[in-house]
């Protein structure tokens, strides 16, 4: 196992989560392989970052801090990294819980020093206590969550999922930080895609570097009642559009597809297959999975459109930023 220190970075943004919070840190500060340090990214949200502050002044092991950059998950994130003093960060979303294993899983990765990106699986747990039946696995990446397609096991991969996700510093020294103005911003539209572009530019910068997906990194992540209807479905899948065309525009085409052709040829299709085959049984839900992953790619193929005629235009940009080095303090408390 490599005996490399990870840090460990939780990024939040509203107190309508404040359980999920102390539920999310309490599940690293239980890890089999403890973390060097658990750091609390507050993204413009002073209420909180005081409320945090004071729930853990005592807790030398967890540091609040402040977003030093713009509103939005990647700058909190670039916080987090340039605060860090581990040579290994982990991400785990604020609405997520990980298995007591799930560091020494990372960690056991990044024994051979060509890996520079380790993720894993991440479970859903859903607010009405099931799956609808109308959602296929398939399209689990809506809500944040491993999907139907994605390969088993320890593989290699062209890019992790955000929120269930570690990489090796020197990753951010080769390749910049997580790019701003094209992830998340709180509760506005929930664009996606930059860990994509990250791991993407990362493999330029590095040829030799490996990504990898170990499943016995587990993380269970909620989905509130919110996110299990067809409009926010709808919603995400747009989103979902418009973030690859900028990835597409930034780091090409064929390297920006590449997984997505793949999956929409050949994992797709089969599930569509899947739905119908339920649906001639009788079995539950059937024909609306079918429905919902061919409405799923019709809005994800619009937002794709719309997304490549705004970044021809000029009109959706994004920026990558540089990391700078470890520090003891800033800009936060502890």
């Amino acid at each position: 196992m490599s005996d490399l220190d990870v840090s460990v970075v939780i990024c939040v943004y509203t107190e309508d989560r404040w359980e999920d919070i102390l539920a999310a840190v309490s599940s690293v500060r239980a890890q089999s392989r403890p973390a060097l340090e658990t750091l609390l990214v507050v993204d413009h949200n002073p209420a909180l970052l005081e409320r945090l502050a004071k729930e853990y002044k005592e807790v030398d092991e967890v540091r609040v801090l402040a977003n030093a950059g713009p509103r939005g998950l990647s700058a909190g994130r670039n916080t987090g990294i340039a605060a860090s003093h581990g040579e290994v960060i982990a991400f785990l979303d604020d609405d997520a819980v990980a298995e007591r294993d799930w560091l020494r899983r990372f960690a056991e990765a990044y024994a051979d020093p060509r890996v520079m990106a380790v993720g894993g699986r991440t479970m859903p747990i859903w607010a009405s206590g099931r799956r609808p039946a109308w959602f296929p696995e398939e399209f689990d990446w809506v809500v944040g969550c491993t999907y139907r397609g994605l390969p088993a096991g320890l593989v290699r991969v062209r890019n992790v999922l955000g929120g269930n996700a570690s990489f090796r510093r020197t990753a951010f020294d080769a390749a910049g930080g997580f790019a701003t103005g094209i992830g998340r911003d709180g509760d506005k539209r929930p664009l996606g895609c930059e860990e994509t572009e990250l791991c993407i530019r990362l493999t330029r910068a590095r040829p030799d570097a490996i990504l990898l997906i170990d499943d016995r990194a587990v993380i269970h992540h909620r989905v509130p009642e919110a996110r299990e209807h067809f409009g926010y479905f709808r919603t995400r899948a747009y989103a979902e559009g418009l973030s690859k065309a900028l990835v597409a525009r930034s780091v090409g085409a064929d390297k920006g597809l590449e997984s997505e052709r793949r999956y929409a040829t050949r994992v797709l299709p089969a599930g569509v297959a899947r739905g119908l085959r339920d649906a001639a049984l009788a079995r539950p839900g059937g024909a609306g999975r079918a429905g919902a992953i061919v409405a799923g790619v019709l809005t994800a193929a619009g937002g794709y459109v719309v997304g490549s005629v705004r970044a021809r235009r000029g009109g959706a940009a994004f920026t990558v930023a540089a990391i700078e080095g470890a520090a003891d303090d800033r800009g936060g408390s502890s």
